[in-house]
Order: structure tokens, then sequence, then C-alpha cells
């Protein structure tokens, strides 16, 4: 469908006519600076260039680095549990893990924080802070390897806050320098940390043997401080949310709040419900990732307790390249395509305890692998459709830390049941139902508008005129674009939507 911005200036005189295709949002950049209101310009992405495809590589390699470091550390759990059982400590096993535990768990927790940081002092210097954090914490660790205490602070909540600091700022960049090709380059960076995961344990594993913990610390801070580099390359093209207005009657503490939280994201009722959706539906989602070892000792012992994990880490990279590629097509809806992997990430999860031969359980492990990496790529993407690009980045960052808690949350209540029952058949049937639960809510995005309908002020006297969806990213300021006010102008754009589920209205011909 054929997308028209008429300009008429405030006496009703014609101005310039702009044709273009809009399908699925994506509008042509012939004009890379927009006027915005209050005269700020907003910057239509390049979708390509050098610096556009050197943020995509900075972004790729930040993300491999962390989850590369977050995704091995059973590596050095192995060894750390080893030197507290020598030791002659009784809680040897837990003590090893919380270390890990508080790594994965800091870096989603912290994550609004890291989202709130990037508003106030820019993507560059959060991603710089938490590249510092990382490597100052790896290093530190090198020299507490006897002592599991300073561990906690060094390598769990050290380096974990850095984790969050760099990693939401990572696909936060990518909607500045993309649109047209935002779900493509969102799965190749998200990949990142399958490609990093895939190689770092064997090379983490030889590191260990030959030199122990504290080399092997301090050559994890030096890859590390890869992530300081990256943040060179960060340079946002759009401009930070305004300020928050100053209404009387309102108190210091909630005018403290606004200045530091977007509260426009949470009135947009999309958003809600996503951010809803998505924790429900992952407290069954991490489930099998852990248990699928001990599964797999119950249920086919004799075989590779570790092959049905690696499985899901490689088909996981490649679904975040073909999913991220599909979610680009014309009238590809977003948060359908993201419903359907959790559907059947869901039913897979229930066929588990069902499986009679290890190669259908592999098999039921690349499938899942493969939709795996379909949800995580469409996570910025979706972001970005919903928030726009001023909100986006609290929008991951908030998703993020709701997150934490059903990942942190789902695997212990499995491993309870599991110590009751014996078998794995109830953990895995009710793992499955949160996923299937979170995608039905999920629904409820088409059931709801944020954008309020236009007035007879905005309409102009044009017969063919009919108003499409709009979305956050083409309409950042939802009052001034109904009033037509941009610069002193009444400007009427014609956009298709991102990934609202909204049909486009038939043009009167």
């Amino acid at each position: 469908m054929a997308e028209q911005v008429k300009m008429v200036n405030g006496n009703g005189a014609p101005g310039t006519i702009v044709n273009g295709s809009a399908v699925n949002g994506h509008v042509p950049a012939k004009a890379k600076e927009l006027s915005a209101p209050n005269g700020e310009v907003s910057h239509e992405p390049p979708d390509g260039g050098t610096r556009a495809w050197l943020v995509m590589v900075g972004a790729f390699l930040c993300n491999g680095v962390l989850f590369g470091v977050i995704n091995t550390y059973s590596v050095v759990y192995l060894t750390l549990r080893k030197q507290l059982q020598d030791a002659g400590d009784d809680e040897a096993s837990s003590k090893a893990a919380l270390v890990g535990s508080l790594t994965i768990g800091t870096t989603f927790l912290l994550s609004p924080v890291s989202g709130i940081l990037t508003d106030k002092i820019g993507l560059r210097r959060t991603t710089l802070c938490g590249g510092v954090l990382t490597c100052g914490g790896m290093f530190l660790s090198s020299f507490f390897t006897e002592n599991v205490t300073a561990l906690y602070f060094t390598y769990g909540i050290m380096f974990g806050l850095g984790a969050a600091l760099a990693y939401t700022p990572s696909l936060a960049i990518l909607g500045h320098y993309f649109k047209k090709y935002l779900g493509l380059v969102s799965g190749v960076v998200t990949a990142g940390s399958s490609v990093f995961t895939a190689i770092m344990p064997i090379l983490l594993e030889k590191l260990v043997a030959k030199t122990g913990l504290a080399t092997s610390f301090r050559v994890l801070s030096v890859i590390s401080s890869f992530v300081i580099f990256c943040a060179l390359l960060y340079k946002p093209l759009q401009p930070p949310p305004p300020p928050p207005r100053v209404k009387p009657g309102r108190s210091r503490f909630n005018t403290m709040m606004r200045s530091f939280i977007n509260f426009d994201n949470w009135k947009k009722k999309k958003y809600i419900i996503w951010a809803l959706s998505i924790p429900i539906a992952l407290f069954g989602y991490f489930v099998p990732y852990v248990h699928m070892g001990k599964f797999v000792e119950d249920s086919f012992p004799g075989e590779e307790k570790n092959l049905p994990v690696m499985c899901i880490g490689i088909t996981s990279g490649l679904g975040r390249l073909l999913f991220g590629y599909i979610a680009d097509l014309p009238r590809v809806n977003r948060v359908l395509l993201q419903q359907m992997s959790f559907v059947l990430i869901g039913t897979m999860t229930m066929c588990l305890p069902a499986t009679g031969s290890f190669p259908l359980l592999l098999a039921i492990a690349l499938a899942m692998g493969l939709f795996d990496g379909c949800f995580i790529s469409l996570l910025g993407p979706i972001a970005y459709d919903i928030c726009g690009p001023r909100g986006a980045t609290q929008a991951i960052g908030f998703l993020l830390g709701l997150c934490s808690i059903p990942l942190t949350v789902g695997p212990p209540i499995a491993g309870r049941l599991y110590d009751h029952t014996g078998s794995y058949m109830i953990p895995f049937v009710l793992a499955g139902i949160p996923p299937l639960f979170g995608a039905s809510t999920m629904f409820l995005i088409r059931c709801v508008k944020d954008d309020a309908p236009a007035t007879p002020e905005t309409v102009l006297k044009d017969p063919t005129h009919q108003p499409l969806a709009q979305t956050a990213w083409d309409s950042e300021n939802p009052a001034d674009a109904r009033n037509g006010k941009l610069n002193g102008h009444i400007r009427e754009e014609r956009r298709a939507t991102l990934a609202s589920s909204e049909s486009l209205t038939a043009e009167n011909n």
C-alpha cells in the first residue's frame, strides 16, 4: 500500500507530498532527519552504512562476551566445588552454584537500572561503565579463587551488574541504526551468545586445566574488556526522552521518579500486557535447560547427558537468524510470531516425558532451540514497535528485570517436585503450562489500542484519506500528532503498523 505524507502550512496551503511504500512499518529513508515536536529533530535509522554495521558487530561481540562467560560457569563450578570439597566444606555444591546464580540473577534483576541510566547518561557511557565493572570484577576474582564469599561479590554481583549495564544498551542501540532490517540484525546480535557459548566452554576447560582458576579469570578479564571497546562504537542517533513536565500539586518525590523512570511506557496498554505475559511464560521456560541432564540420566542411561542442551544451543543460534529475517518480511506480525514460539516451546516441554527414544529427544531439543531463538531475537524489535526509540531502552530493561524472577524460581520448583515424586513427568508437564498461558494472554494486545482516534482537526479534506494503524516508532508524541502540529505545520502521516495486529483500512477511490 502506498504511503502518503502530506504537509500543509497553518493557512491550509498545500505543501509537499512524498510517496513511498510503508509495509510492516518500513518507511523509505529519503529524509534522514524528521521534524519533531518542540523543535527537536528525529533521525530516521540509516539501515546500513559503515557505522551501522560496526555497531552491529560491536553489539554481537558484547552479547557474545557477556553470555559466553555467564553460560560457561559450569566449567568454573566444577573446579570451585572441588576446591571447597578438598577444604572439607560440607556445602561445597550449593556454595559453588550460588556464585553463578548471583551472576545471572544480577544481570537480569538490575536491567531496569541499566535502562534508567541509559536515558540519563547515554548508551555509550552506560555500556562503558558495564565494561569496566565486568572487566574489574573478573580481574578481582582472580585474587579470591580460594575465598568463595569474596567471589559472591566480585564474580556474582560485580560482574553481573556490569553485564546488566552493558546488555540492555546492546539491544537498544540497534533501533538507532536499523529499522527495515531490525529483526534480522537483532537475530545476528543475539546469536553472539550462542556462538561464544559453543566455543568458550572447550577453551576455558583446557585453560583451567593447564593454568588454574586465577590465570583463567585474568584471561576472562581481558576478554571482558572487549565490552569497553564496543561501547566506543555506540553513538546514539535518537535524542533522549524529554524531561517530565512539572505539574502543579505534584510532589517532589513524584517529580523525581518521573525524571528517572519513563512512565509513558507504563501508560501503553500493549506494553503492560506484553511485559507481564513474557515473565508468565518464562516460569516454565528455563526448566528443561536446567534439568535436561538429570532427565537423560534417568530415562536414557548411558547416553550423553549434555547433548540435548548442546542441540538447543546450536539451533537457538540458527533460530535467531532465521526468525530475525522472517520478522522483517512485509505483513509479518512480530507479536504473533513470538506467541507461536511460546506455544511450541510449551507443547514440546510437555512432550519430553513421553519420549521413548533418545533420537526423538534430540529431535525435540533441536526444535525447542529453534523457537527459543525466535523468542529471544524478537524482544528488541517488539519493544521498539510498542514503545518507540525513546521508550525502548527502559522497556527492554524493565522487561528483563521482570523476567529475572521466573527464571530464578522456576527450576528450583521443578527440582523440588522431582525430589517428591522421583519422576520428571509432573515437573515437565507443569513447566509447559506457563508458556502456553503467556502466549494466550498476549492475544489481549490485539484487543487494546494505545493511540487515540484522530480528531477532526487532523483530518485533511481528502476523499482518499483513511487513518492507518500507527506505532510508537512513527509517532513519539501522540498528543502533538493528534493535533497535527509539528514546528508550525500541520502534518498528516499515513503509517503501517509494525507489530500491531490492527488491520490496515481500505482506501476509498
